[in-house]
């Protein structure tokens, strides 16, 4: 992005429940995280047979099928989020359950190849979306499930959001996925 890096978000402008994930890439160039982030899911996904990506870590927790689908869903309602506040539309914008959107949505029914194709596609629109918003935009708020949230702050919880769950792959399904890099000091 020729304009520049985006500043964190102040904790003011997102809900407190985002702050973890803010706080996983804070110190990051998050437009650069955000791409390379499908090349760590493909390494993920590609080889992983249909069977294995059926596995979960303990009942009633969601299949690897299953937090790769939940990727892209949250994918698309925050990038939607994103471009109406950063088109300067205060209009409140509703919450979403994602376990519910989980289980209506039958991922462990479909091949992981195609929900890492799913989710490449719909990055790559988020991609496309960052890049034709203007300076001036990131700064404005809008309101999401009750909560004030500015358009950076959704920018890093984007990047942020799937860091987190890179990490319960990580920790809870024992999957070989490398940590984000220090940024340069």
């Amino acid at each position: 992005m020729s304009r520049g890096r985006i500043t964190p978000p102040d904790a003011d402008e997102y809900a407190p429940f985002y702050a973890g994930y803010v706080a996983l890439v804070r110190e990051h160039d998050s437009l650069g995280l955000l791409k390379r982030q499908v090349p760590v899911l493909r390494s993920i996904c590609t080889g992983m047979r249909d069977a294995e990506a059926l596995a979960r870590y303990a009942p009633g927790k969601w299949s690897i099928k299953e937090v790769v689908g939940h990727l892209s869903d949250t994918e698309r309602v925050l990038a939607y989020r994103l471009f109406r506040i950063s088109r300067g539309d205060a209009t409140p914008l509703s919450g979403f359950d994602e376990n519910a959107y989980v289980e209506a949505a039958g991922f462990d029914q479909r091949p992981v190849r195609g929900l890492l194709a799913e989710f490449e596609s719909v990055r790559a629109g988020t991609l496309r979306l960052i890049e034709s918003i203007p300076p001036e935009a990131w700064t404005r708020h809008g309101a999401a499930n009750g909560v004030p949230v500015s358009a950076r702050a959704l920018l890093f919880i984007l990047a942020g959001h799937v860091e987190h769950h890179f990490g319960v792959l990580r920790a809870r399904y024992g999957l070989a996925i490398p940590h984000i890099e220090a940024p340069p000091a």
